[in-house]
């Protein structure tokens, strides 16, 4: 069965997440609420939206369910950094993966996950 993950493949989507790090840690108004070891926070995003994607389970294997939610709490999230969150999401998926349509595709996953993590 094709999913998102197939499509994209992992080097692709590596990259994307290095893309939306580089841009978040560096130049973004929300690089404070990534205060963490950065290599870590890359290797769990690509094992989340690996399973995410459609892709193995990864990110279950190796820390449990995501509970993404409960996890996000301690961050302040609000529609500014939601904002900011999808803007340099969509620059990395346009960036990496050269089909525009498969790049749109991949950032349409994001808004309404992205919508349910704001918690202020």
């Amino acid at each position: 069965m094709e999913t998102l993950y197939t499509r994209i493949g992992p080097v692709k989507l590596r990259e994307v997440v290095d893309r939306f790090y580089d841009i978040v840690f560096y130049d973004s108004s929300i690089s404070f609420l990534f205060d963490t070891e950065k290599t870590l926070i890359r290797d769990k995003q690509y094992m989340f939206l690996t399973q995410f994607l459609g892709g193995p389970m990864l990110y279950s294997e190796k820390y449990g369910h995501p509970k993404m939610k409960m996890r996000h709490l301690p961050h302040a999230i609000g529609l500014a950094e939601k904002d900011e969150w999808l803007r340099c999401m969509k620059i990395a998926c346009t960036e990496k993966i050269e089909d525009q349509e498969l790049a749109m595709a991949l950032y349409e996953c994001f808004p309404k996950v992205a919508n349910h993590m704001m918690n202020r």
